[in-house]
This record gives C-alpha cells, sequence and structure tokens, in this order.
C-alpha cells in the first residue's frame, strides 16, 4: 500500500503540538495539523506487509491489538498517499461512525500492531484519520443523510456516549424512529463532559449530534432512565431497548481522613469544569478550583491526566501525580509482544505540562497512599504515603509490599481520585430484572447483546467495563446489528 518504498524513505511524522507553556492558558485543542503533503508522505510508509494487523481488532492476554472497529487502515493510507481524499473519507465512514472523536482521543491501538512498527515507528495512523474527516467537513462532503423508508419500529437508547450515540446512528440509518435518553443537560455522555475541552472541543461533539438530528434521531435530556420514567415506561413504548448508560460507579479509596474536604472523585472535577467552561467561561464558580492550590492526582491512565492538563489550566501552585504500579518500561518487555499494545511508558499531554511549568514530570510511581490528613476545620492538608515494592509479594496480601522506612507526608489542598470504574449503577438492572456479572456489568454476550430481558440489549462499558472508545463505538454498532435483526428477523448492518 501507498508507496512501495516509503516505509525505508521517510520518517515518521504526527501531528505537532502547541508549546505545553502557552497552552495551559486557553482550552483550545492542543494539537495542531499537519500539511497536507506531509500526511501524503506519512501514508506513503504504510507497508505492503501482506497481513495488516494494524485492523483485526482482538484481544491478546486481555490487551488490545489492532482496531476494534476494523478500520480499513491500509486502504485510506493509499488513498492519502495518492491525494484521493474523499475516497479516503468513504472508507473511513464504512467501519467508523466518529472518526473526528477516534482520531482525537483513541489511544490507537492500531499503531500498536502495525507492522513496521515491529523495527521502526509505526505508521502515523491516527493523524492520518484525524485529517481525513476534517478535511471531509472543510469540503462540505459530511452531511445528515436521513434513511430513504421507515419502518414503524421505535428504540429506546439509554446513553448519549460514543456506544449509544453509534447504536443509534446505525438503527436510524436501518429506518426505525431512534430516541436517546441522556440524563444530563448535553448529549454526549463522556465525549462530552468526561474527555476535557482541549482533548476534543465540544463543537466537534455538537457538530455531529446535530448530523444524526438531521437524520432523524430524537434526542431527550436531563432525563434519567430509572429515576425520572421508570425503566419499564420505556419499555412499554418501544419496540426494543439498548442500554449503553456506561461504567460510572467510581472506584473509592476507603482510607482514614476520606471524609475530608478537598477530596474528590476525578470525575466530579471534570465534569463541573466543562459544564462551567461551556455555559459560563467558568465564570460562575460552579466547579472545583485547582488555582493556587497544592494538587495531588492519584491513579495513571486517561482520567488522571485529564486532572492533571486541567488543574494545570486552573493555576495549581504543584501537581503531583500517584501511580501505585511500578514505572514501565522505555521498551517493551519480553512479556508484551507485538501486536500487543506495548505497555511502555509514555508522557502524555498533562505530564508534558506539569514538566513544562513546575521543572519535572509529575508521576511517583511505586507509592501508595495510606492516610489523608487534615485540620481542625475538616479540611485536606496532606497526604501520608509510603513507597511499595513489587518483587517481594505480601503473603495472603497484596502482590507487593510496603518498603520500610519509606513514609512521607505530602501537602495537599485538592486530591482527586482517578482510580478507574466498577460498572454501573443499579437501578435499570433492578427495574427490568438484568443479569449482571460478578463486576456488575449488564450480562450479554459479546456479538450478541441480548440481555436475559427479551428486547433489551446492552454495549459498551455497561456491558464490558470500563474500556476505550473504539471498542464503544464498536459495541454500538454491532448491538444496533443484533436489535435490527430481533425487530426484522434480518439485518443489513454490518
Amino acid at each position: 500500500m501507498g508507496k512501495p518504498t516509503g516505509f525505508k524513505e521517510f520518517e515518521r511524522e504526527v501531528a505537532p503540538e502547541r508549546d505545553p507553556s502557552l497552552r495551559i492558558l486557553d482550552w483550545n485543542e492542543f494539537h495542531e495539523e499537519l500539511p497536507v503533503e506531509q500526511l501524503q508522505t506519512q501514508g506513503a510508509r504504510c507497508m505492503d506487509c501482506g497481513v495488516p494487523f494494524c485492523h483485526t481488532g482482538g484481544l491478546m492476554a486481555n490487551m488490545a491489538a489492532g482496531c476494534p472497529l476494523h478500520n480499513l487502515i491500509p486502504e485510506w493510507n493509499d488513498l492519502v498517499y495518492r491525494d484521493m481524499w474523499r475516497e479516503a473519507l468513504d472508507r473511513l465512514h464504512k467501519t467508523n461512525n466518529f472518526p473526528e472523536f477516534t482520531g482525537r482521543v483513541c489511544p490507537a491501538p492500531c499503531e500498536g500492531s502495525c507492522v513496521l512498527g515491529i523495527t521502526s515507528p509505526p505508521v502515523a495512523i491516527k493523524s492520518i484519520e484525524c485529517a481525513i474527516i476534517d478535511q471531509g467537513f472543510e469540503r462540505g462532503w459530511v452531511d445528515g443523510r436521513p434513511p430513504k423508508t421507515r419502518t414503524g419500529k421505535k428504540v429506546a437508547v439509554v446513553g448519549s456516549g460514543p456506544a449509544g450515540l453509534a447504536a443509534a446512528a446505525q438503527l436510524n440509518q436501518a429506518g426505525h424512529h431512534v430516541t436517546v435518553y441522556e440524563r444530563s443537560d448535553r448529549i454526549g455522555g463522556l465525549l462530552m463532559y468526561g474527555i476535557p475541552n482541549m482533548k476534543l472541543e465540544k463543537w466537534i461533539v455538537e457538530r455531529r449530534v446535530q448530523l444524526l438530528r438531521d437524520e432523524g434521531v430524537q434526542f431527550v435530556t436531563n432525563t434519567e432512565i430509572g429515576v425520572d420514567i421508570p425503566a419499564a415506561d420505556v419499555q412499554r413504548d418501544h419496540d426494543a431497548m439498548v442500554l449503553c448508560v456506561g461504567s460510572t460507579r467510581p472506584r473509592d479509596l476507603a482510607i482514614p481522613g476520606r471524609e475530608l474536604q478537598g477530596v474528590h472523585f476525578a470525575m466530579e472535577f471534570l465534569h463541573a469544569n466543562t459544564r462551567s467552561l461551556l455555559d459560563s467561561n467558568l465564570e460562575d464558580g460552579n466547579y472545583i478550583n485547582a488555582q493556587d492550590k497544592d494538587v495531588i492526582v492519584i491513579g495513571g491512565g486517561d482520567t488522571g491526566n485529564d486532572c492533571l492538563g486541567t488543574s494545570m489550566r486552573h493555576g495549581c501552585r504543584s501537581l503531583v501525580n500517584f501511580e501505585i504500579v511500578p514505572r514501565p518500561p522505555d521498551e517493551r518487555a519480553p512479556q508484551n509482544p507485538w501486536p500487543q499494545w506495548p505497555r511502555i511508558f509514555r508522557v502524555d499531554y498533562g505530564h508534558e505540562e506539569a514538566e513544562a511549568k513546575f521543572g519535572e514530570d509529575p508521576r511517583v510511581f511505586s507509592i501508595e497512599t495510606l492516610e489523608f490528613l487534615g485540620n481542625d476545620e475538616g479540611r485536606l492538608t496532606g497526604l501520608k504515603t509510603c513507597l511499595v515494592d513489587w518483587s517481594k509479594p505480601t503473603p495472603n496480601g497484596p502482590p507487593f509490599s510496603r518498603v520500610p522506612n519509606s513514609e512521607r507526608v505530602f501537602p495537599a489542598d485538592l486530591v482527586f481520585l482517578a482510580l478507574g470504574f466498577l460498572g454501573p449503577e443499579p437501578v435499570l438492572a433492578e427495574q427490568l430484572g438484568l443479569a449482571t456479572d460478578g463486576r456488575s456489568n449488564f450480562q450479554a454476550e459479546y456479538g450478541q447483546y441480548a440481555t436475559n430481558v427479551p428486547g433489551v440489549f446492552a454495549c459498551g462499558d455497561c456491558r464490558r467495563g470500563q474500556s476505550l472508545i473504539v471498542w464503544a463505538i464498536n459495541e454500538g454498532r454491532e448491538a444496533a446489528r443484533e436489535c435490527d435483526r430481533h425487530l426484522m428477523g434480518k439485518t443489513q448492518l454490518p
């Protein structure tokens, strides 16, 4: 694909980023664009590799390997190289409803499985994907396309994150009347309130939502099914339901001092900040302000990193990020072979910004928080910690031991817990009589998505557990296919 010798002639280039010292002064997207000519050169790096693992989309030892959406990556790399952008957009939309989202916030497991990546830096797939859809919008190629006929069937999609929007888009194209219910005041789920503006500006989400409206999808906001409307009423009034409510119960840290003022879940911080930013440009004060505060984020991953970036834009006084796990290696470990996602040390935007301002990477690895410390007024003042040794598991206990004499107190005015999520909230399972698994996720077989309740389907994080945006879109599309089959006896959805 592309130029047969391109992978030998051209070095990898990705979309540049704005100066970290300047971008923390606003909430605009920090990525910039590569010129078209350079993007074509990057497309030329795609090899004629024979078996392209980039779009395999499976799991290896529970690690993503390739794109779960099975994007036709070699095809659109070749088309970009040949300056055939419209054809590249058509190929991209065949498998991905929302490439403007994945091209910005997906961690790109496709690149981790690129065959070229075995010996060299992989093809810049994510940058090319984002450029294709951005070119499509700029040139007026992306517009609302309502279905030509309607089936008369009514489907309720509960939740408007990436899984819900993908399911709604596909079911609507099949001709069903689709209503999406969202408990928040804006459509988008984590796309709207879980991912900060600097990674995904919200006009981009609203642009796609408007396209879905133009195609006939109905949206109902400020309505939580199971609370504002009984789930049984929604089930009665529709021919099918697709549950896409996410994994929204955050994992807590039950240690002494947890009740102190200043300890918050990460999503409390991120949701309130984005809502206030959109409502009033942060002038209403309805958010947790990290300005001039000593901030500690407990937990890594994307959510923890987003807390770092948000705190930096508030103007925090200091910033530390605790991770209980050891520092990852700089290169793949033997037990993490290609084409698995490489578990290596990475510097994300929040780490880069903190280092630019404070002079060092904010992360402290192999550290455990023992206690939240506070004053007589019940406010947080610091954290008591110790280091842990993963080479010495505790007998009948955790897979690490505490390092003797390593206790330390860190000052802190605010702590954000970014420790992952435990599963969906239980109200829908209780009201509909849904079977759940050992992690409280709605039970529905992958590829089938049917729950134990006839006509009720589940997909995305509420079914599989906390995962990637590409898995959410994949499951939303596939659940729509199975829902359509249930309603019509057959389906033409992919």
